[in-house]
C-alpha cells in the first residue's frame, strides 16, 4: 500500500492539471471572444490614436499588477496545499487537516503584500505616465478621469489576492472559471454598450469606455469571488482576513503573520520581476517612448490579433504547467526530491515542447498567408493596410518563440532556489542587452520600424529560452536524469517540409487579400492534414 500511494497521489495531481489546464484555456477563449465581439463593434469607428492610448492606459495597469503581485504569486505557488505522500491517511487525518489550515492562512497572510505594493505601485506609475504622456494623448477627452479610474481598477484587482492565492493552492479551476468568465463579459460589454452609446448621442467619451470596462472587470472579480468562497464549507477552517498563523515554529513568521521563507523567496523574484517586466513589455515602452499614437494602434491591434493563440493556448498551458511543476519538484519535510516526480516532470515538458514544434511547423507557412485574409474581413479598410498585414505576418514567426520561452521558464521558477533566481537575474541583465542591441539594429540602423520590434522580441525570446534550456539540463543532471535533443525533437522531415512551405508561401500573392479566403484555406487544410 505504502509504495502504490505516492503513484495515486500523483495521479490526482495530474488530473487535477489536466482539468486546470482546460478550464485555463476555457477562460482565456471566453475572454478572448468577449474582447473580439467587443472590438469588432467598435473597431470600425475607433480612431488608431483612441486605440492607442487605450493601450498606454493598459500598460500602465500591467504594470501595476505585474509589479504588486507577480512576486507573490510566483512564491506562493511554491508552497503546496499539502505533503506528497504520508505513511498512514487514518492515524494523520487530523495533523493533515491542521497543516492545510496553516499552509492556506500562510498563502493568504503573504497575499496581502500585494496590496501593500500596490498602493505605492500606482501612484508611482501614475505620476511617471502623467509626466511623459504626450500632447495628443492628453488632449483626448475624458483622459485624466480615465487615468485614475484605470488606477483605481487596479487596485480594487489587487484586493481579490488573498482569493486567488487560495484558489490556487486548492486548484480550483472550476471556481475561478465561473468568476473570470462573467467579469470579463461585463468588461467587454460595458466597454463595447458606453462606446455605441456614445456615437449613437453624438458624444465623444476618448477613452472612458475603456476605463470603465476595466473598473467594471475588477468589481466584478471582487463581488465573484467574495460569493464563491466566504461561504465555501472547505474553507471555514482559515480566514481570508490578516490573521496571526498559528504554527509550532514560530520563527519561521515575520511578526507571526508572514511566512520568513516565502517573503524572501517574493523579494528574490521581485527583484528578477524588474527586469522581466521592461523585457515583456520592452516593445510597447519603446513605441510609447519613440512613436506617434496612430503607430502604437497600429501595434496593439497586431499584438491582440497575432497574439490570439499565445493568450488562449499557451498562457493556460504555462500557467498550469508552473502549478503542477512547483507541486512535482517541492521538496519534502527532509529536504529531498522523489525520482518518479522529477521523471514526471521531465516527460510532462518534453510532451508540451514536442507538441509546440508540432504547431510551430504549422504556424510558420500557414499564419503569413492566413492573416491578410482574415484581417481584409475583420479590420475593414480602415485596418486593411498592407503595413497592418505585413507586421501580422512577421508576428505570426514570434508566436513560436514566446510559446517555448513561457513552459521552459515555468520550469525554472518553479525548480530554482533562491540563489539561482538571483543567477537568472543577473543573466535577465544581460538579456535586457542583448534586447536594446537588437532593437538597435532593427530600429535605428536598420529603420524597420514595428517590424523591427518583432525581429528584437524574436531575439529575446530566443536567448531566453536558451538559458532556460542550458539550466533545465542542468538541473535534470544534478538530480541524476539527463534531457538529450532527441527526447524533445520532432521528425526532421517536419522541419524540412515546413522550411519548404514556408518559402513557396513566401511569395507575394500568397499574402495578397486577392488570393481570397476559401483558396488560402484549401492550402492550409492542404498543408494540415500532411504534417
Amino acid at each position: 500500500m505504502g509504495a502504490v500511494k505516492p503513484d495515486a497521489h500523483m495521479g490526482k495531481i495530474l488530473a487535477s492539471s489536466t482539468t486546470g489546464t482546460s478550464f485555463l484555456i476555457l477562460i482565456q477563449l471566453a475572454s478572448r471572444i468577449f474582447t473580439f465581439a467587443s472590438n469588432q463593434l467598435i473597431l470600425r469607428t475607433l480612431s488608431p490614436v483612441v486605440l492607442g492610448v487605450a493601450t498606454q492606459l493598459e500598460l500602465f495597469q500591467v504594470s501595476i499588477l505585474y509589479f504588486s503581485r507577480e512576486s507573490i504569486r510566483m512564491a506562493i505557488q511554491r508552497q503546496p496545499i499539502s505533503p506528497l505522500s504520508s505513511n498512514d491517511p487514518v492515524c494523520e487525518a487530523k495533523p493533515a487537516a491542521e497543516k492545510q489550515s496553516v499552509m492556506s492562512q500562510t498563502v493568504v497572510n503573504v497575499s496581502y503584500l500585494s496590496l501593500v505594493l500596490g498602493i505605492p505601485a500606482s501612484l508611482m506609475f501614475a505620476m511617471m505616465y502623467l509626466r511623459v504622456v504626450p500632447e495628443e494623448a492628453s488632449n483626448i477627452a475624458f483622459f485624466y478621469p480615465s487615468v485614475i479610474l484605470t488606477g483605481a481598477a487596479s487596485l480594487m484587482e489587487l484586493t481579490i489576492e488573498p482569493f486567488f492565492s487560495v484558489v490556487q493552492q486548492h486548484m480550483l479551476y472550476e471556481t475561478r472559471a465561473a468568476v473570470e468568465m462573467p467579469a470579463a463579459f461585463l468588461r467587454s460589454a460595458v466597454t463595447s454598450l458606453t462606446f455605441i452609446h456614445a456615437s449613437r448621442v453624438g458624444r465623444n467619451l476618448g477613452v472612458l469606455p475603456f476605463a470603465l470596462g476595466h473598473l467594471s472587470y475588477s468589481l466584478a472579480l471582487v463581488c465573484g469571488y467574495s460569493l464563491a468562497l466566504l461561504n465555501r464549507p472547505s474553507t471555514g477552517r482559515f480566514s481570508f482576513l490578516l490573521t496571526r498563523v498559528q504554527s509550532s515554529d514560530s520563527s519561521g513568521y515575520i511578526l507571526g503573520l508572514f511566512s520568513r521563507p516565502l517573503t524572501s523567496l517574493a523579494a528574490n523574484v521581485f527583484l528578477q520581476s524588474l527586469v522581466k517586466h521592461l523585457l515583456t513589455q520592452g516593445d510597447t515602452m519603446m513605441l510609447a517612448a519613440l512613436s506617434g499614437l496612430e503607430d502604437q494602434g497600429i501595434y496593439s491591434l497586431a499584438s491582440n490579433y497575432g497574439g490570439l493563440v499565445a493568450r488562449i493556448i499557451f498562457q493556460p498551458l504555462e500557467e498550469s504547467s508552473r502549478n503542477l511543476f512547483s507541486v512535482l519538484l517541492s521538496r519534502d519535510e527532509n529536504g529531498n526530491l522523489k525520482d518518479i516526480h522529477i521523471r514526471t516532470a521531465k516527460d510532462h515538458l518534453i510532451d508540451i515542447l514536442r507538441a509546440y514544434q508540432l504547431l510551430s511547423v504549422i504556424i510558420f507557412p500557414l499564419g503569413p498567408m492566413m492573416v491578410p485574409q482574415l484581417l481584409h474581413i475583420l479590420g475593414g479598410r480602415q485596418w486593411a493596410s498592407p503595413k497592418v498585414g505585413d507586421l501580422l505576418s512577421i508576428y505570426c514567426y514570434y508566436i513560436p518563440f514566446l510559446a517555448f520561452n513561457g513552459i521552459t521558464e515555468a520550469f525554472v521558477s518553479s525548480a530554482a532556489n533562491s540563489q539561482q533566481i538571483r543567477k537568472q537575474t543577473g543573466w535577465m541583465g544581460v538579456f535586457s542587452v542583448c534586447y536594446a542591441l537588437a532593437a538597435y539594429m532593427f530600429l535605428e540602423v536598420g529603420h524597420l520600424g514595428a517590424y523591427g520590434l518583432v525581429l528584437a522580441n524574436i531575439v529575446n525570446m530566443a536567448v531566453r529560452t536558451c538559458w532556460s534550456y542550458t539550466f533545465i539540463k542542468s538541473y535534470l543532471r544534478r538530480n541524476e536524469h539527463s534531457l538529450y535533443a532527441a527526447e524533445v525533437a520532432i521528425r526532421p522531415a517536419s522541419f524540412i517540409t515546413c522550411a519548404l512551405a514556408s518559402w513557396l508561401t513566401s511569395g507575394r500573392s500568397f499574402g495578397k487579400p486577392e488570393l481570397g479566403l476559401i483558396k488560402a484555406c484549401s492550402l492550409s487544410g492542404s498543408y494540415a492534414l500532411l504534417m
